[in-house]
């Protein structure tokens, strides 16, 4: 049996979601053992695969990003302060890597995106791939000065593939093809489920607002966009909004990609998966946009060079509330384009296994 090293990085839910999704179709199409490596999202991956093939390792795996107070725009300071503590015995980090995937006979690794295992496999040479829409590197461009980059920039240039997803703009010396946007599957009458719970009468419209799990903006109670008319909002556990037409995903609850696809429209951060789960649902977009953010940057071109989505800045969210003729139009409009888009997981899936297989 193959063993595969899988790495996620630790910012947020994003990155743990779609790989999920990749590696439930792994496990469909092949008998395989799956190390995951990660800590942030841990205990929700291994409740999301309970595979007795995967086993986990807890590892940090990067830093992501760090905010400013009650906003959703980059603390440049905190971010180059975490990077060079994460950076700073970056050979010892390389020696743990090699020590963990010889001992383990690992066949393959694949990071989502951590730049953690790439030299180390490298030196072994066992096959590794980079699979997401942006590397840490690019995405500090701008952020954090190019020469402190250079750590990371080593690493990435050690990938044995790299699988661009909707939206790269990555520019490594490695031949690859984009794959589309994809998420994990929607349960139909789960979705049909929470629409009923949440607007029973059929009468409003249903908005789901995602700021990440990471984020905590202290201002979001007070917001104008809770009064928007004929509007009933749905929110990630950790907001705390308590109004009567605002509804919480369930802190246990494992497939949030249905309460995405149960919406009428999704306004969100520009983060991947989520856009990835709204789009394979047919669902609109209103991206928050954060022009210092190059990974933020590169998403939104990409969706609106299809036509995929409005956009908002955080300022103008700060006083927006929802237009319910915008939602109907923006909806017509992506179902134009609806067919662009499939669910790419099973084929990124199968070209994985034609590495090892």
């Amino acid at each position: 049996m193959k063993t595969i090293a899988y790495y996620i990085s630790d910012y947020g839910y994003g990155h743990a979601s779609r790989s999920i999704a990749v590696i439930r179709k792994l496990h469909k199409e092949a008998e395989l053992k799956i190390i995951i490596c990660h800590s942030f999202a841990l205990p929700f991956i291994k409740e999301s695969l309970g595979s007795e093939r995967v086993s986990y390792r807890k590892i940090k795996t990067d830093i992501g990003y760090f905010l400013e107070k009650d906003s959703i725009l980059p603390d440049k300071s905190r971010l180059l302060e975490e990077y060079k503590s994460f950076v700073s015995n970056w050979d010892n980090h390389i020696q743990q890597e090699k020590e963990f995937l010889r001992k383990n006979h690992v066949d393959l690794v694949i990071s989502d995106i951590s730049p953690l295992p790439f030299e180390a496999a490298h030196a072994l040479g066992i096959p590794s791939v980079g699979l997401s829409n942006f590397t840490w590197y690019t995405a500090y461009q701008g952020l954090i000065d190019d020469q402190e980059l250079k750590t990371f920039k080593e690493a990435y240039q050690k990938m044995t593939f790299y699988f661009p997803l909707a939206g790269s703009q990555e520019q490594w010396d490695i031949t690859a093809q984009e794959y589309g946007f994809f998420s994990r599957e929607i349960e139909a009458a789960e979705v049909q489920r929470i629409r009923q719970l949440v607007n029973p009468n059929e009468k409003k419209k249903i908005v789901f607002l995602g700021l990440g799990m990471k984020i905590a903006v202290d201002i979001l109670e007070k917001l104008p966009i809770w009064n928007s008319p004929n509007c009933v909002f749905l929110v990630s556990s950790n907001v705390e909004v308590n109004r009567s037409n605002v509804f919480h995903i369930p802190n246990d609850y494992l497939e949030s990609q249905n309460f995405i696809a149960a919406a009428d429209l999704v306004i969100s951060k520009a983060g991947w998966g989520m856009i990835g789960e709204a789009l394979n649902a047919g669902i609109p977009l209103l991206i928050l946009n954060r022009p210092s953010m190059k990974e933020d940057r590169n998403t939104i071109h990409y969706l609106k060079q299809h036509q995929l989505c409005q956009t908002l800045d955080w300022d103008d969210f700060k006083t927006y509330q929802v237009d319910i003729s915008m939602i109907d139009k923006q909806a017509r409009e992506l179902k134009e384009s609806h067919s662009f888009f499939n669910n790419d997981a099973a084929k990124i899936a199968a070209d994985l296994l034609g590495i090892i297989i």
